[in-house]
């Protein structure tokens, strides 16, 4: 869930980009306007997904070397 979670996130990071430097959002030019359904349920899911980081942030996790 974590790689999924992290993979929809840098989605968003490279949209987000995008719109910062070429004024183009390339959600809403798939789905053909930021308004519609299926670009807000992806917008939706990868909100999601960044609050789903969040946690990343406060685990522990014990590397192990090989």
């Amino acid at each position: 869930m974590d790689k999924l979670a992290l993979t929809l996130v840098i989605l968003g990071a490279v949209n987000w980009l995008l719109v910062g430097l070429f004024q183009f959002d390339f959600f809403s030019w798939i789905f053909g306007g930021p308004a519609t359904v299926l670009a807000r349920i992806l917008y939706s899911i990868v909100g999601i997904a960044g609050l789903w980081c969040i946690s990343l942030l406060f685990r522990h996790r014990e590397y192990v070397e090989e």
